[in-house]
């Protein structure tokens, strides 16, 4: 069950982030800041859904790393248009923490799926 909140929560993070793009200045600079972010948050979520298909502990641990990577890049695009002062408003700042969540959430995953792997 809770496997199916996440897959809730990445693709209104997806959807989220889909949506902030477009509010962004639509200057060439702006759309490849934009571009990127759509791609990772975007990513976030089908590389989730891919994890809950993994085939063993291992390629779910490698898969939740994509996962982590692609939450830690948005964080990454969204500090660009906040340092670059787009008003967005509270939206960006919402989405950011979201982010954070997720690569927190990718992390105690990988964790306890390690754990499990190693136990005997």
């Amino acid at each position: 069950m809770a496997h199916e909140n996440l897959k809730h929560r990445t693709q209104k993070f997806a959807l989220d982030v889909i949506r902030l793009s477009c509010k962004l200045p639509k200057s060439r600079e702006f759309w490849v800041i934009g571009d990127q972010l759509v791609r990772c948050g975007t990513s976030v979520g089908s590389n989730y859904r891919s994890s809950c298909r993994a085939k063993s502990p291992a390629d779910f641990v490698a898969k939740m790393s994509i996962v982590e990577e692609e939450a830690d890049e948005s964080m990454y695009w969204m500090e660009l248009i906040q340092l670059l002062e787009v008003p967005i408003g509270d939206e960006l700042a919402r989405l950011h923490k979201e982010a954070g969540q997720l690569v927190a959430i990718s992390v105690a995953s990988k964790k306890t799926a390690r754990q499990r792997m190693s136990k005997p």
